[in-house]
C-alpha cells in the first residue's frame, strides 16, 4: 500500500476513533432517568400513661410500648419520655345561660390554670388561646405566651343564649391545626349541645384531622339526674377517649382546680411515640386507620388517640353546614387594638349559622 493508502487508512482510524469518542460523550451527557419516591408522613402520638390509682407512670422505655395499626404491629421510630414538644392549648368556656351561676368560679380557676401552664415549667413556644361559646364561638384572645393577656380575655366572657359544643370544637380544631407541636382543647361546659349546626361526627373528624386531644371539664350545676344531659355528657367523654384526652365530671365549679391540675400533670408527663405507616397501604381516598397503643405494665391506663384519617394531599373544600353557609369563627376585638385592625392571631370571620327553631337535637352515638 502506497503513502496515499496509508494516509487514507490513518484518516479512517481517526474518523472511527472520533465517532466513538463523540458517542461516549453523548452517552455521558444524557440525563439519568428520574427516580420517583413516595413520602409517607410520620404518625405522631402524644401518650399519657397512668397506674390504676391515676398517678402518672414516667419510667417506661421504648420496649415497654407497642403500636398496632389496623391490628398489625408497627415499629416505633420516635420515642421521647416527658416530651418537651411545644404545647398549644385552646381553653374554651361555655358561656350559655345554663352555666351563668358557675361562670365566675370557672373563670377564676381557668386563670390559675393558664398561669401554671405558661409558668416556669413551660417552653417559650407554649401558647394558649381563650374561646367562649354559646350559640356563637368567639376568640377572646389569640394564641400567646402572655398570661396577663389571657386573664384579661377571661374577664370578657359573658353569658349568652344557646350552646354550640360541636361547632366550637370544629372551629377551635381549625385554629389549632395551624400550630406546631402538641395541640389540646380544654373545654368547660355543662355537657348539653342545643344549637350546633354540625354533628358529633363532624367534631370528632375535625379533632382527628388536627391531631387534637380534648379534655372536657363537665360541670353539673345540681346533684340530681333531673335536667342532666346524659347524651351530651356521653358525647364529650367519647370525644376525650378517642382523641387521647380525659374527661372530668363534677358537681359545681368551685373545685375545678383539681381537674385542671390533673390536665396539667397529664401534659407535663407525656411520652411522644412516632411510626411510619406502610406506604403500600396508602389509599388516595380518605380512610380511618385504627391505632392502639399498648404498654407492658400491669394495671396501666393509656391515654392516646385511637386512630387517624389517611388522606391524599389535596386541598379540602370549605366545610359547610346543612343549610349551606360556611361555619366560621367570630373574633372579638382585643383590648388596645383598633376595631378595624385585628391582630394576626385573630382573623375576623363570621359566626356559624344558627339552628332553625324547633330542630331536634342530634342523637349522639359513639365515634369510630
Amino acid at each position: 500500500m502506497g503513502r496515499l493508502g496509508s494516509q487514507v487508512l490513518g484518516l479512517g482510524h481517526g474518523l472511527i476513533l472520533g465517532t466513538l469518542l463523540l458517542a461516549a460523550g453523548a452517552t455521558a451527557q444524557q440525563p439519568e432517568p428520574a427516580v420517583f419516591t413516595a413520602e409517607v408522613s410520620l404518625v405522631s402520638l402524644p401518650v399519657t400513661v397512668k397506674d390504676a390509682r391515676g398517678a402518672p407512670i414516667g419510667d417506661l422505655e421504648r420496649e415497654d410500648f407497642s403500636i398496632l395499626e389496623s391490628g398489625e404491629s408497627r415499629e416505633i421510630t420516635v420515642f421521647e419520655r416527658r416530651t418537651n414538644r411545644s404545647l398549644s392549648v385552646a381553653l374554651m368556656l361555655d358561656a350559655s345561660l345554663s352555666t351563668a351561676i358557675e361562670l365566675r368560679y370557672e373563670k377564676e380557676s381557668a386563670g390559675r390554670f393558664l398561669e401554671r401552664l405558661l409558668g416556669q415549667d413551660s417552653q417559650p413556644a407554649d401558647a394558649a388561646a381563650v374561646f367562649s361559646f354559646s350559640s356563637d364561638t368567639e376568640v377572646l384572645a389569640g394564641f400567646t405566651h402572655e398570661h396577663k393577656e389571657l386573664a384579661t380575655a377571661l374577664g370578657r366572657v359573658r353569658p349568652e343564649t344557646g350552646t354550640s359544643v360541636y361547632d366550637a370544637i370544629l372551629l377551635a380544631s381549625g385554629e389549632l391545626q395551624k400550630r406546631e407541636g402538641r395541640r389540646v382543647i380544654v373545654m368547660i361546659t355543662d355537657g348539653g349541645d342545643t344549637t350546633s349546626s354540625l354533628k358529633f361526627a363532624d367534631a370528632l373528624r375535625a379533632a382527628h384531622d388536627a391531631e387534637v386531644a380534648i379534655y372536657p371539664l363537665i360541670v353539673l350545676p345540681i346533684q340530681s339526674d333531673a335536667g342532666r344531659n346524659r347524651g351530651g355528657e356521653h358525647a364529650l367523654i367519647t370525644l376525650a377517649d378517642n382523641t387521647g384526652g380525659e374527661a372530668f365530671v363534677q358537681y359545681g365549679a368551685r373545685d375545678l382546680d383539681a381537674a385542671f391540675g390533673e390536665v396539667l400533670r397529664n401534659l407535663r408527663t407525656q411520652y411522644l411515640l412516632g411510626y411510619y405507616p406502610r406506604d403500600d397501604e396508602f389509599n388516595p381516598v380518605d380512610d380511618f386507620r385504627k391505632v392502639q397503643v399498648r404498654v407492658a405494665r400491669e394495671g396501666a391506663v393509656v391515654l392516646a388517640r385511637n386512630g387517624y384519617f389517611a388522606k391524599s394531599p389535596v386541598k379540602r373544600p370549605v366545610r359547610r353546614s346543612r343549610v349551606g353557609a360556611p361555619v366560621r369563627l367570630r373574633t372579638v376585638p382585643q383590648v388596645g387594638v383598633d376595631a378595624d385592625k385585628e391582630p394576626e392571631s385573630a382573623k375576623p370571620t363570621t359566626r356559624p349559622p344558627r339552628r332553625s327553631p324547633g330542630r331536634k337535637a342530634p342523637i349522639v352515638r359513639p365515634g369510630p
